[in-house]
């Protein structure tokens, strides 16, 4: 499961990259925070992943 979740982490991660680089193409501000939002969403997730690996062991 942590595999998974890890996955689709990075996944919204790279969404976000996707959103924000073409809001900030297309001028569209609200994209491109959305954008922002989705990659600190990912990376805040993927760090509590890594935090459940550490206390796995």
């Amino acid at each position: 499961m942590a595999s998974e979740d890890k996955a689709d982490n990075k996944a919204q991660e790279l969404k976000g990259k996707v959103k924000e680089t073409v809001g900030k193409a297309v001028g569209n501000e609200k994209l491109e925070a959305e954008g922002k939002k989705d990659q600190t969403v990912g990376s805040l997730k993927n760090a509590g992943e890594k935090v459940k690996d550490a206390f796995k062991d």
